[in-house]
Parts: structure tokens; sequence; C-alpha cells
């Protein structure tokens, strides 16, 4: 697949997705808001690809929302004609920029979001719908929107209180204060903050690696109840993984996992 804004390589069941507009700090265009879902869509048709490391080109993973894009949505309804027309086209706009980041999450494998540089404003949704995230010592995030008279509205505030807590994110979101990798570890925003984006990038492939190298049903099978159960009371969690292990526990990948065992050898998984 190739696009504009996008770069994809394949490699040993990973998958690397850059944001790649670096000269213009990876921030989201209109283009890059459309071709992002197509793009984990065609990934998750890939049965070799086993995780995702999503990250950006250049010296920032993204600055958030282009000014340009911005600036459309203020001529959706600032235009003549019909109020309520232009307002429902822009609320179809806003749907349609949720469910862009959301495709992450629908994604059956994991995402591992690198950030370095600067994760502003719709970086920080982004990421917010990733698996796991890592990031450089120095990189600088900050729910930005409030600065910009915006309601964060494309995850942000859905989505963290689960990560960091309501009250950590209701001072960030309120104040669009920025603050840095080693704050993000210490409100548990990322797993881990590296002195350099090398030190960042091999982590993160390193992970990957040890991660696919797992039964690939299972970990798909992690992935749907950890997002299930977020989302859902315990009771149901507990429903939802007894039905899903009910289907899927007995399967190939169990019996590689106990034969590699007993032969004290790595188990090889299919895709």
């Amino acid at each position: 697949m190739e696009f504009q804004t996008l770069k994809i390589d394949l490699q040993d069941h990973l998958a690397w997705l850059r944001l790649n507009r670096p000269d213009k700090a990876n921030a989201f265009s209109l283009t890059m808001w459309e071709e992002l879902p197509r793009a984990v869509a065609w990934l998750n048709e890939q049965s070799a690809v086993r995780v995702v490391i999503l990250c950006g080109e250049g010296r920032h993973f993204t600055a958030g929302i282009d000014m340009e894009a911005l600036m459309h949505l203020g001529q959706m309804v600032g235009n003549k004609g019909c109020a309520a027309r232009a307002r429902e086209n822009l609320r179809n706009f806003i749907l349609s920029a949720q469910d862009c980041f959301s495709s992450l999450e629908r994604l059956r494998v994991p995402v591992i979001a690198a950030v370095h540089g600067a994760c502003i404003g719709a970086g920080v949704d982004l990421i917010a719908a990733c698996d796991l995230r890592y990031c450089t010592a120095d990189a600088k995030f900050s729910i930005k929107e409030v600065d910009l008279a915006v309601t964060a509205d494309v995850g942000t505030l859905q989505r963290l209180r689960h990560v960091i807590g309501l009250a950590r994110l209701s001072e960030l979101s309120y104040t669009g204060d920025t603050f840095d990798g080693h704050k993000a570890l210490d409100m548990g925003l990322v797993g881990a903050a590296y002195a350099s984006r090398e030190e960042l990038m091999d982590h993160a492939t390193q992970l990957a690696h040890r991660i696919a190298a797992k039964s690939p049903v299972t970990v798909r099978g992690i992935k749907h109840n950890l997002l299930y159960s977020r989302d859902h009371s315990v009771r149901d969690g507990l429903e939802m993984v007894a039905t899903w292990n009910a289907a899927m526990l007995v399967s190939d990948d169990l019996g590689e996992a106990l034969a590699a065992y007993m032969q004290k050898r790595e188990p090889r998984f299919a895709d």
C-alpha cells in the first residue's frame, strides 16, 4: 500500500506504521485523516502481521491537527446556507475522525506507540487508542485543544481516564499544560522513557518481537478482552472471556505450546 502521508514497512511479523509528513511535524491533514483508517484496515487483512509499531518520521511524532484542517472545519459551518445541515456535516466529520483513531482499537493485533519529539493535541488522542505507549525522555505531550478553544473530541477524554486516572486527566485537559517523557512515565501514560530515539525504537522492536513470538490467536484474544472489560462490568467481562475461551481455547496453538514446553524448545505458531 502506498500513501501520501503514511509509510508502512513489514518484516518478521511486525509492521511499522509511520506518520510521514516530516516537513509539517506530521500534523494531521485532511488527507492523513482519510488515509490512516485505510492503512489500518489493510494491515488488519495481513495474516502475517502480529504487532504494529506506530511512530513518526522526522523530528516529531505529531504536532496534532493541521491548522488548514482546523480552518476547514470552521468553513464548514461558516458558509451560507442551512445552519442545521452545516452542523450536521461538521458532526459527521468529527465522527469520521473519531472512527479514524478507533480503527487502531479495532485492529486485531496490539499497537505499540513509539513517541519522540512533539505529541500534541490529536497526537495524544492517537496514542490513547494504542495498546502500549513508550517515549523518549525529551518528548513533549499536551492536551492542547483547550488553548484553541476546542473540546478534545477524538478520544483523549474518553480513553485516558482508564490509563492515568480522572483527576490527572482533568487537570491536563483544563490547563493544556505541556509535560515531558519523565512526567508521562510518572503518571503511567507510557511504560518507559528512553534517552534517545534509537533506544526507544530498539525497545519497541524487541518488545514487538517478544509479543509476536506468542500464539497469535491468544494475543488477539487478550486484546479483545482487555478492551471489552475496560468498557463493561467485571461480571460482563468474565462472561465474555468464558464465551471467548469456549470457542478459542482448544486450538493448534495450545497443542504447539504444550509440545514446546515438554520438549524444552521455543514454540512455532502459524499465522
